[in-house]
């Protein structure tokens, strides 16, 4: 029912919200008499408040078009790739005429964005496609909007989360031989149960996995996120956050946790951060000041569009990652796509290097909650592990801003390339020729037996 209360309400909100867009703009408009008066100017700041308190924000777009490789601009083509009913893998193509760049952009390697699926859409994640397209081919899970998707297209668990993102690993590997796996936030822990699979059942695994600011282990550093998720009960979640969705969408009866609802949380965990931030809109409107309000409706076009998550994969995820703490405990079973259930054990993974990134100042994911990987994957190499803290740096700040392009970003080629060159064909066989096989060990071992018992006999 609260469901359907919102979205009568949006739907009168929005014919005032237009009317507000329109006054906003008639009475900026130079050609108006009263335009250039400080009292039309306080009036259309007021209005194009109230339009974007009032207004629908939909998903926005990632809107890269190019990216500069050494010195060239290259041109960027979204296409999908794979499209599931709740997901898109979606590639950034890139195009150059040059041919040195062409040479250089084939060189370099695969890495696969698991984009996070808890609330916000993949766009969230816009300037680390932009920023890693310069060195490497990119792709990213984009996930649906639950509201979105029909009944017709059946359920989402947890267990299809680890699916999909085992498809596309696949996917990948096919195209280029293998690839870098890079998780933010909720999926490094069903990344880490897909690769974790993957090596239980011998299959080849990425070449790394970078997980940045999850909860692989939640009862490390507790933030207010964690201790919500701990402190409520699986019922109480069920019975106060789960929604069917109206008949006005093509996913009519879905059972879902709703995006005003998530939206309404984000906002009550620092009200008055945001209640500063728009006051300073409407100052900064008034003021003429159009660089920082271009900023603030760059930030907040993003920040307001949320999606509806299933139900039952939102719920799994609370139990699974936030009650029952199953994947550091070792209790956690997946179901493949046939059916069958299958124990994740991180400590199977041993040729997929790791590195771990935590904000010092995280508020999401707490101190040591990312770290916690390194314990459970065991058998990875030491020189194959990585940690970095990032001084300074909040939850977004360790994927976007100016942090993550100087300070994470850096460590992340360096170790993305460092175990590509690894592990390429190349250094494979350069290995391979300097190691000598077992037959010819034994052959040089019986050579020189035979040769110091011909000496005695001598």
């Amino acid at each position: 029912m609260l469901y359907q209360l919102y979205e009568t309400q949006r739907s009168i909100m929005e014919p005032f919200a237009d009317l507000a867009q329109a006054a906003a703009k008639m009475y900026s408009n130079p050609l108006n008499p009263m335009g250039n008066s400080p009292l039309a100017q306080r009036v259309s700041a007021g209005y194009e408040l109230m339009h974007r308190l009032g207004k629908d924000y939909v998903k926005p777009e990632f809107g890269i078009r190019t990216v500069q490789v050494g010195k060239v601009d290259v041109a960027i083509h979204e296409r999908i790739e794979i499209d599931k009913p709740f997901c898109e893998l979606r590639r950034f193509k890139r195009f150059s005429d040059d041919t040195q760049t062409l040479s250089t952009l084939k060189k370099q390697p695969a890495v696969l964005i698991v984009a996070p699926l808890s609330g916000h859409y993949a766009t969230l994640l816009r300037d680390t496609v932009k920023t890693m397209l310069k060195d490497h081919k990119v792709y990213i899970t984009d996930w649906k909007n639950a509201r979105l998707v029909p009944l017709s297209e059946g359920e989402f668990h947890l267990d299809d989360y680890v699916n999909y993102v085992q498809e596309f690993i696949r996917h990948v590997q096919a195209a280029y031989g293998n690839c870098h796996v890079v998780s933010v936030c909720q999926p490094t822990v069903p990344v880490l149960a897909a690769v974790s699979l993957m090596a239980t059942r011998g299959e080849k695994t990425p070449l790394s996995m970078t997980m940045m600011g999850g909860p692989i282990d939640a009862r490390k550093s507790p933030t207010a996120v964690n201790n919500l998720a701990m402190n409520k009960s699986f019922e109480w979640f069920e019975n106060n956050v789960i929604y069917k969705v109206p008949s006005n969408f093509p996913g009519a009866g879905r059972r879902v946790y709703p995006g005003f609802l998530q939206h309404t949380g984000f906002v009550a965990m620092n009200p008055d951060r945001h209640a500063t931030s728009h006051y300073d809109y409407f100052k900064d409107l008034i003021k003429g000041d159009d660089a920082s309000t271009e900023a603030h409706r760059k930030f907040y076009d993003e920040y307001n569009a949320v999606l509806d998550m299933d139900a039952d994969y939102y719920l799994e995820t609370i139990k699974t990652v936030f009650q029952d703490y199953s994947l550091v405990n070792g209790t956690w079973h997946v179901k493949n796509p046939q059916g069958k259930s299958e124990l994740v054990r991180p400590q199977d993974i041993s040729t997929t290097a790791l590195l771990t990134v935590e904000g010092e100042l995280d508020d999401i994911s707490g101190s040591g909650q990312t770290a916690a990987a390194h314990g459970l994957c065991s058998n990875i190499k030491a020189n194959h592990r990585q940690h970095l803290e990032v001084p300074g740096a909040g939850h977004y700040g360790i994927f976007s801003g100016r942090r993550w392009r100087e300070v994470v970003y850096p460590a992340v080629v360096k170790f993305i390339l460092a175990h590509n060159d690894a592990n390429s064909p190349k250094k494979r066989a350069s290995k391979a020729a300097a190691k000598p096989t077992v037959k010819a060990a034994v052959k040089r071992t019986v050579k020189s037996v035979t040769s110091k018992a011909v000496a005695r006999k001598k």
